[in-house]
């Protein structure tokens, strides 16, 4: 049998012909002016290829097993990217006058020479008799009420006892030192599954947990930093020597009682480095530490483990059913008698193997009875398992046949997956972007190309094909939620299976090359650079940074995604040849960028070639620190959608050339206005921001980071889905319209709320909060607030959406208005559950806080942290009556804390029996409880002696 790239690689040929079909109906029917003769030709071109499509689907099912088949649909394909290019290259240069006149001369001979080359894949394919077959259309329906990054994962189906197992063998290890569990068993049988569970299980909740997936790579030094950033749950230098690894994460795992680590996929063999790892991992006295280990291996699991390996058994037939059942939704169908006995020996074809029933399930959901028949008697079944012979895997039959039944709009999309490394995180926002660059989507009268491919998303998380990434779900990118997703092993096989020979540049079809080096010429013995799609150039290790080989990426004209993790400014000297270019990652540019000086190692700006871009429709420019300007250039990238500039710090100029990018959706500015306009151009920022709000596609405006001449936010901003305001320090006026946007819309300014001061201003910052009503809010950096009059504007009161609030002072930070003033202004609303006070240095409390529970009767937690100087306490009996939770800490100058109040007619003192589950008092020396502590389920006393004297 053939290897699985030659065997399946033909596959994803409906896909691309769909694609290429629409391309031409885009072209007859575009705005571009056709000749006669070349409309015509197109026609007959479009109607031959539609006829050839309603064939593919038996020639694809015949390419696995037919080699015929398999040559004539490898041939089909070459000719739609062939066509796409052409169709493409035709349309970039008509929009001058000399460029259509040039197109019109070469147009038809390349018409000629590909009609030719369909019409003998016409004939081979009668040739062949390959059945045509009734196609429908399926509206691709995008379900924009769900968000995949709020997905659950339903429960774990026919694991309980697995987890108790694993459970106890972690709970049963010795109090003070390092547990190693491995859990072992073939690709796809669900371990890292069950890890994730027991990651996710209530009792170890209040344990640091790390997840690291580790890898066919084994890096001790990223495993080491990866635990170390986990662990500080900060992004963390690099450190560079296991020394002082070792050292770091001694010192934090020293601070931790209890830590949890998740070693997910360990392939790493040579028992000296695992001896390391374990070493590694033994470095916090007085902490326990739990590590679950993940692998294929049974050597790999008695090597490192410290207790017996968990080998972790198929799922019994009953168990696949189960998971089939529920990803199909089968006991909401009417027929669901006679398809039992179908299900249950589908079931049975998974082998026990979990991901092979979920992705099944999820294929036959919307299937008929015929259909769920054919997939119980498809020949797929008969291939068993495929090997790759590149990387030794295994392809399941299951999860192959899960990918001959999906349509053919979401081939390409899975497909294209294939290019990146296995392991690597997927960035959500990004994977569509280039989705859409690479003409994947089809045009929809009622959805726009972004909720197409969320759309898509969703349906391949749904059948298990994209997850999750399990150690971050979500991540902060300057302040925009980041989804991650990663793909399983056995998933990328298949993925990369499909691909075939498409994402390797040493093959003769090579399309997507990922991590080519900078510093060579891009060139293969077999493929031309010219039919590259999408393109990854990094720089080779070991080199400067500013070194970049002048035919890296030039040779692939066609090149529709370039995504570059170089340095090097030189990249920008042949970037205008890149006609077809439309989606452009190229952060941390160093050197200055030339503006039209091709060649010069000193550039200075955007290159004029820039101009050139005109398919441009994503461009990542952030976090380089010379780019210049923003040159008349970027004002002819007509369809570009999204700029990000972000921390571009020596921009300059021409800010109204972004005005005239009329298709722009989404725009980073963060952390560089002040490069563009000097600190006195405030009336010129807000114009600025007006006209990009007034853009008529635009949607979500970053603006974090930004200090002067940033002080005013136009009314125009209420009707962007989001804007970003983040650290925006000095923003001291915000229209009513657009402080009432949701959190989700007005991100960064809520609910952490800094209040900012400029000396030459009798006011600050607070009054923005006045038409404000979100569900939580911290107030930082009161000290700064100059009247009564300010707090009072702010009408806390009236604020009843709020259910968590926190007031904060610096301790020792200079007033203008006494602390017991300002909080006597500052009544929350009643509906407030959740209360806190930090670093308030007044003697006393105003009267509404002394009687707290005649004001906020449904407060349920109250914290008082750093009030050095207050000598006073709400009695017992004045707390809210729901109160569960107290936490008062370094109140050195509170001296008495009454329990008691005087009731009844005879005003006898009786003790007060309240809600308190959890009293914390910590470093408040003086304090005494009188008469008696009151009852609670939980005391937490530390540097507070007279408590427990009282």
């Amino acid at each position: 049998m053939a290897a699985a790239a030659a065997v399946v690689g033909g596959m994803v040929a409906s896909g691309v012909i769909k694609v290429v079909i629409k391309q031409i109906g885009s072209a007859i029917g575009g705005k571009i002016k056709l000749h006669k003769n070349l409309k015509r030709d197109l026609q007959k071109m479009q109607m031959t290829l539609e006829s050839v499509e309603a064939a593919l689907s038996d020639a694809e099912r015949r390419s696995i097993t037919d080699s015929s088949a398999l040559l004539w649909v490898n041939r089909l394909k070459a000719a739609m990217y062939d066509i796409s290019d052409m169709l493409d290259d035709f349309q970039s240069d008509t929009q001058s006058l000399f460029g259509a006149m040039r197109k019109r001369i070469s147009m038809p001979d390349k018409m000629k020479k590909m009609q030719k080359c369909l019409q003998k894949i016409t004939e081979d394919h009668q040739n062949y008799r390959l059945t045509p077959e009734t196609c429908t259309n399926e509206q691709q329906l995008p379900d924009i009420r769900e968000n995949a990054g709020t997905m659950v994962e339903a429960e774990i189906i026919g694991r309980a006892e697995e987890k108790l197992e694993i459970l106890a063998r972690l709970s049963g290890s010795a109090s003070e030192h390092t547990t190693f569990v491995p859990i072992w068993g073939f690709g796809g049988i669900g371990k890292s599954t069950l890890a994730r569970s027991v990651y996710n299980h209530p009792e170890f909740e209040k344990h640091s947990r790390v997840w690291i997936y580790v890898s066919q790579i084994f890096d001790l030094k990223k495993i080491g930093n990866t635990i170390i950033s986990q662990l500080s749950r900060q992004q963390s230098q690099q450190i560079l020597d296991l020394h002082s690894i070792n050292i770091r994460l001694q010192e934090l795992l020293a601070e931790k009682k209890n830590a949890l680590i998740i070693l997910d996929d360990l392939w790493e063999k040579r028992p000296s480095q695992l001896e390391e790892l374990k070493s590694m991992l033994k470095q916090g006295k007085g902490c326990k530490v739990m590590v679950v280990v993940t692998t294929r291996d049974e050597g790999i699991a008695n090597e490192i483990s410290t207790v017996q390996p968990y080998n972790l058994p198929q799922l019994s037939d009953e168990m696949c059913w189960e998971i089939m059942r529920q990803k199909s939704k089968f006991e909401t169908r009417d027929d669901k008698e006679w398809l039992e006995p179908i299900g249950k020996d589908i079931a049975k074809k998974c082998k026990g193997v979990a991901l092979a029933a979920q992705s099944l399930g999820h294929i036959l959901k919307s299937k008929s009875y015929g259909e769920w028949n054919s997939v119980r008697t498809n020949h797929i079944w008969n291939l068993s398992t495929s090997t790759d012979a590149s990387s030794g895997h295994e392809v399941l039959g299951s999860l192959l046949l899960s990918y001959n039944l999906m349509p053919p709009y979401l081939k390409l999309f899975f497909a294209y997956c294939a290019i990146l490394p296995k392991g690597r995180k997927m960035n959500k926002y990004k994977l569509i972007h280039q989705w859409i660059a690479l003409g994947f989507m089809e045009p929809s009268s009622i959805f726009s190309n972004w909720q197409l491919g969320e759309s898509y998303i969703m349906q391949l998380l749904e059948m298990s094909i994209l997850r999750h990434s399990k150690a971050v779900v979500e991540c902060y990118d300057t302040n925009k939620i980041v989804t991650l997703f990663t793909m399983h092993d056995l998933v990328h096989d298949l993925a990369r299976s499909v691909m075939a020979d498409e994402f390797n540049l040493t093959g003769p079809n090579c399309r997507y090359a990922w991590n080519i080096d900078c510093t060579k010429p891009l060139k293969s013995s077999t493929t031309s650079p010219e039919k590259l799609r999408a393109l990854n150039i990094v720089r080779a290790a070991g080199t400067s940074w500013s070194k970049f080989h002048h035919d890296a990426i030039a040779p692939a004209k066609y090149v529709r995604v370039l995504h570059a993790s170089v340095k090097s400014n030189r990249l920008f000297t042949s970037i205008g040849q890149l006609k077809q270019l439309r989606y452009l990652h190229a952060p941390n540019i160093q050197g200055r960028v030339d503006l039209g000086c091709i060649g010069c190692p000193n550039l200075k700006e955007l290159p004029h070639s820039f101009a050139n871009l005109k398919e441009l429709v994503y461009l990542n420019l952030s976090e380089s620190d010379n780019v210049l300007g923003l040159h008349e250039a970027l004002a002819n990238l007509s369809k570009l959608q999204h700029l990000e500039l972000t921390a571009c710090e020596n921009l300059r100029g021409r800010p109204e050339v972004i005005s005239n990018l009329t298709e722009l959706r989404n725009l980073k500015l963060s952390g560089c206005m002040h490069h563009i306009f000097d600190s006195s151009s405030t009336d010129q920022t807000e114009s600025f921001i007006d006209c990009i709000c007034r853009l008529p596609n635009m949607e979500h405006l970053d603006l974090s980071f930004n200090g002067h001449p940033l002080i005013s936010i136009p009314q125009s901003a209420s009707c962007l889905q989001k804007l970003v305001l983040q650290n925006c320090s000095h923003v001291f006026r915000l229209p009513e319209c657009v402080a009432k946007m949701d959190c989700q819309s007005l991100f960064g300014l809520l609910p952490m709320f800094s209040v900012t001061v400029e000396d030459s201003k009798c006011y600050t910052s607070l009054g923005l909060l006045e038409h404000v009503n979100p569900d939580k809010l911290y107030i930082d950096k009161l000290e700064n607030v100059k009247s009564r009059e300010e707090a009072r504007s702010v009408k806390l009161i009236e604020k009843q959406r709020i259910e968590e609030l926190t007031l904060k002072w610096t301790p020792k930070g200079k007033r203008s208005v006494d602390d017991m003033e300002l909080l006597t202004e500052l009544v929350p609303p009643t509906a407030l559950q959740s209360f806190g006070i930090y670093g308030y240095i007044s003697v006393s409390f105003p009267n509404w806080l002394m009687s707290i529970g005649n004001y906020l009767p449904n407060v349920v937690r109250m914290e008082m942290f750093d009030l050095p100087n207050c000598n006073s306490f709400p009695p017992l009996a004045q707390l809210p009556p729901n109160l569960q939770v107290l936490i008062l800490k370094r109140m050195e100058s509170l001296q008495e804390w009454n329990t008691t109040y005087s009731s009844g007619e005879d005003g006898v003192n009786e003790l007060v029996f309240c809600k308190l589950e959890e009293v914390i008092i910590k470093y408040c020396s003086k304090l005494r409880i009188t008469p008696h502590l009151p009852r609670a389920a939980s005391w937490y006393i530390k540097g507070s002696d007279n408590v427990l004297i009282s």
